[in-house]
């Protein structure tokens, strides 16, 4: 079975994509113990970032740069945890857009170039989450060529929710120009805090607006989640077995989202079929 490809974005910055993204993929791997990988393709790293404080890795040899250059992305996987990889990204690969203008004429396959990399990586993985900047860009046209579905973040700010609208639109600008195969899976509203009256306002706005697609849970701010940031994801036990709360509480809500992302998808299949 080939692996669904998720990419998680919104084109305004500082929404928790990176978050998501790396919680999700996290929980996939530990908690549902499904073979999992992320592919950094933002410049930035933050991801890449996130993921090699959580397997105490100092440098990672071989980025996402390597894998195309080398025309085979196989070649750049670093492993992270059990059932857990990572293709990594650096600010090298700010020449990718360079790489798709000069190498490629046809836009189709220019846009392509990601889908044709990932493809033989699909056999190889349950998921693969690809992780982008938030930029409408040749970085988040191949993400979307290359995924079956989108996660847009959705930080419950107004240029937040004008992001998740652009996103949607752009999206589907995608579909109809090139004939791919996308679809929104969820709008994941998250960093809300808990007590403040316009954060929910503004979630009441995006549900009316996009219904049930906008997940059902919510994911508040948490010191914990801008700790993992710092030190790396945790999922601590105690003596007793009991994991640490903090982790606990942490956790349980993208535990619940993948849950939904994944009823969500058996509902299309089935309607498909």
């Amino acid at each position: 079975m080939l692996a669904k490809t998720f990419t998680v974005g919104n084109f305004k910055g500082g929404v928790g994509k990176t978050k998501i993204t790396t919680m999700l993929a996290y929980d996939n791997a530990m908690i549902n113990q499904k073979k999992t990988l992320v592919i950094d393709i933002d410049p930035q790293a933050n991801a890449s970032d996130a993921l090699a404080r959580t397997a105490n890795l100092d440098h990672i040899d071989k980025t996402i740069v390597d894998g195309l250059n080398d025309g085979n992305l196989t070649t750049c996987i670093t492993s992270i945890l059990p059932n857990l990889d990572l293709i990594a990204c650096n600010t090298q690969f700010t020449s990718f857009d360079k790489y798709v203008i000069e190498g490629f004429t046809d836009e189709k396959d220019r846009v392509s170039v990601l889908a044709k990399l990932i493809k033989p990586l699909k056999p190889l993985y349950e998921t693969i989450y690809i992780d982008v900047p938030p930029t409408i860009s040749v970085y988040s046209d191949n993400a979307m060529a290359a995924s079956d579905y989108s996660i847009i973040a959705f930080q419950t700010v107004e240029e937040s929710l004008s992001g998740v609208r652009k996103y949607v639109g752009y999206q589907n600008f995608m579909v109809e120009a090139y004939g791919i195969n996308l679809q929104v899976i969820d709008i994941l509203p998250c960093m809300l805090t808990a007590d403040d009256k316009l954060d929910y306002e503004i979630l009441d706005e995006a549900r009316k607006e996009f219904g049930d697609a906008v997940s059902a849970t919510v994911i508040n701010f948490q010191k914990r989640l801008k700790r993992y940031s710092r030190d790396g994801i945790s999922l601590k036990r105690h003596k007793n077995g009991n994991i640490d709360q903090w982790d606990y509480k942490a956790h349980e809500k993208f535990i619940d989202i993948l849950h939904e992302i994944e009823s969500r998808d058996a509902y299309i299949n089935s309607s498909v079929g």
